[in-house]
């Protein structure tokens, strides 16, 4: 990766989350949900003998061992040495819940041979999951329900789509692991925060913008991700739109450049509306209005303040930014205890220009509510930072 701009925290920093505390999020998700999913990942395949070896030495390590470095032999051994310093021959619970969740993913692909170079390599883990999901029923009813819009004003179909876009986060694999899916009516619950005004008063239609997205989750999520981007072409809110992805397999479901082909096959191959929107879409990569970039920076244990200068010059020329799902909000503001009320304008003021989050919440990390808005949440009773029943549209400009 290129040289990262210096991190700087402010004085009044919330403490880094640690998976330490009993009850906790972040300890259920590495005692739990992590375990889960090394069973998950180790059916999903015929795996070797070496495979299985070393997902039963993984499993070990995060239930009674000391987090282990990588191999010297590895090829982003240095990096990771660098990135973990202070962290190895710790608890898992001891280290920063962001780095643990990362390196741990890290470790599960180096232990299925992703990065090896036996056949093996570059299969993805987590293809199964994804490819189930998208194959399912309720892509289909989903896709159906797009036809309802076809003919909607432009005003009601750009807002229509954002929620989708937004409310498409609760298809996160990696959620249900260990939890089931929202119910419809849990998902109404509401956002806690809306700028969704000013997202559309920064794209203003007719002007000639590029526009940067961050994808989070391939499948159920990404597809309403690529129906708004062509929404924002075909109604020249952006004159081009540059996708992010993942480089390789991260956090269960996240979005690579395959998972994006297999989304714009998914909507071609489907009748209607949806269909249309799928050939747009092919057409649009073919003539550079819509391009997929993956930068290493997105595996990275890193919170965005740290992103290095090449994709920070990428932010900065583009309108506007948007962040999918609650990793990328994590990384963007923080993984740190903040006050609910802090700024989300304070917290993001280093960000490279105007940007805007889409997270349906799923972890314990929020800023930029207002006092009336926090105090329902918390007398509700309801486990609303992490459900994934409440969300949030923050802008700023």
């Amino acid at each position: 990766m290129a040289d990262r701009a210096p991190h700087t925290v402010d004085e009044g920093a919330g403490p880094v989350i640690l998976g330490n505390r009993p009850g906790s999020f972040a300890r259920g998700v590495l005692a739990d949900r992590h375990p889960a999913l090394i069973k998950q990942v180790r059916d999903a395949f015929p795996y070797g003998r070496r495979q299985h070896e070393a997902l039963d030495a993984l499993l070990d390590e995060i239930s009674r061992g000391d987090i282990q470095p990588l191999d010297p032999a590895e090829h982003d051994h240095e990096r990771w040495a660098e990135w973990g310093r202070g962290h190895y021959g710790r608890s898992w619970y001891d280290a920063p819940f962001l780095w643990a969740e990362s390196y741990f993913y890290r470790r599960l692909l180096g232990a299925v041979g992703y990065f090896g170079t036996g056949p093996w390599q570059g299969v993805d883990p987590f293809a199964p999951f994804k490819r189930a999901e998208l194959s399912g029923g309720a892509v289909e009813e989903e896709l159906r329900a797009l036809d309802a819009l076809a003919d909607a004003p432009a005003e009601e179909r750009a807002a229509a789509l954002l929620h989708a876009s937004l409310w498409g986060n609760r298809a996160d694999l990696g959620f249900r692991v260990t939890e089931g899916e929202p119910a419809a009516g849990q998902a109404a619950a509401g956002l806690v925060a809306d700028d969704s005004a000013l997202l559309w008063r920064l794209l203003p239609a007719g002007e000639t913008a590029t526009v940067a997205v961050v994808a989070d989750n391939a499948g159920r999520e990404l597809i309403p991700d690529l129906i708004l981007i062509d929404h924002l072409l075909e109604h020249r809110h952006a004159e081009r739109v540059v996708l992010h992805v993942k480089p390789y397999p991260y956090f269960v479901s996240d979005a690579m450049l395959p998972d994006v082909v297999d989304c714009l096959r998914r909507l071609t191959e489907t009748p209607g509306e949806a269909g249309r929107t799928g050939g747009r879409l092919w057409r649009a990569m073919a003539t550079g209005h819509l391009e997929v970039r993956a930068h290493p920076f997105f595996c990275a244990p890193l919170p965005y303040e740290e992103m290095p200068d090449d994709l920070r010059a990428e932010f900065a020329d583009a309108a506007l930014t948007v962040l999918k799902g609650d990793l990328n909000y994590r990384r963007l503001v923080g993984d740190r205890q903040w006050s609910a009320t802090d700024s989300f304008a304070a917290r993001t003021a280093y960000f490279p220009g105007a940007v805007a989050a889409l997270r349906t919440l799923k972890s314990d990390v929020i800023v930029g509510l207002d006092q009336v808005t926090l105090d329902a949440l918390e007398g509700s009773g309801a486990t609303w930072r992490t459900s994934g029943t409440h969300a949030l549209i923050q802008t700023r400009r």
